[in-house]
């Protein structure tokens, strides 16, 4: 699988608030924003339930695996999704970096890669 998933019962907003909160305790800031539910009706006319995706990154990371694999950076940084299903509760999504980055081919970057799901996994485990 391609992500790390848990699946919550609280408002949505609260699920955002929550995840920045608990992916900057362990040193994640948020880079990129997303709202596609906002973007897909301006942009195409379409409707879909409540869809964000946070781009996060620890700079420490990314400087080590910049220093180990140069262009990693069109890997970067994680994408983590919030997504409101029909029934109200929520799919906290994060990208596994340990199956994102296995493609680059390097074993010092997949030793990265395993250090840093560890980290997202325990966020999740904390909601």
């Amino acid at each position: 699988m391609y992500y790390l998933n848990k699946t919550v019962s609280i408002p949505f907003e609260e699920a955002e608030q929550k995840m920045r909160e608990k992916l900057k305790a362990v040193g994640f800031g948020i880079l990129t924003e997303i709202d596609m539910q906002d973007t897909l009706q301006k942009k195409i006319g379409k409707s879909i339930g409540k869809y964000k995706i946070l781009g996060a990154c620890n700079p420490e990371f990314a400087y080590n695996a910049l220093q180990t694999e140069y262009k990693i950076g069109i890997l970067l940084p994680c994408n983590v999704a919030i997504i409101e299903n029909e029934d109200k509760t929520i799919d906290l999504s994060i990208m596994d970096p340990v199956a994102a980055l296995e493609i680059v081919g390097n074993e010092e970057v997949e030793v990265f890669a395993i250090e840093v799901k560890k980290i997202l996994q325990s966020v999740l485990k904390d909601f």
